[in-house]
């Protein structure tokens, strides 16, 4: 499995990304992020994906290829579990999320790609 988790800082606000991705991993409630809008990123994720079978409200296989890959979310965050899913998928939901302005946080690294240093 490999993880893409995506959050926004508000203005001004900088964290510690490890623990800002601990803390949500745990559906704890950050102070300092965003709330973002989850039901029009998965409506988003569902149109980008529309040709993989929607196994369930928040998972998707590709029924034509490897991968699949299940969408959780709070309020603050959207977490993507990958399974087996090419890097060319995962590039289009990272592109997704961009679009709401929401950078990916790879725990895998660990790196954050908001451009911020």
């Amino acid at each position: 499995m490999y993880e893409l988790v995506f959050w926004i800082y508000q203005e001004g606000v900088y964290l510690n990304h490890h623990l800002v991705y601990e803390a949500l991993a745990d559906e704890e409630l950050v102070e300092g992020l965003e709330e973002i809008p989850t039901s029009v990123i998965l409506n988003r994720i569902n149109a980008l994906f529309s040709k993989w079978e929607r196994v369930d409200e928040n998972s998707w296989k590709n029924s034509n290829g490897p991968g699949a890959f299940h969408v959780r979310s709070t309020s603050q965050s959207i977490k993507i579990d990958c399974y087996g899913t090419q890097g060319s998928d995962m590039d289009v939901l990272v592109g997704a999320l961009e679009e709401f302005k929401c950078p990916l946080y790879d725990p895998q690294v660990p790196e954050r790609y908001d451009g911020v240093e």
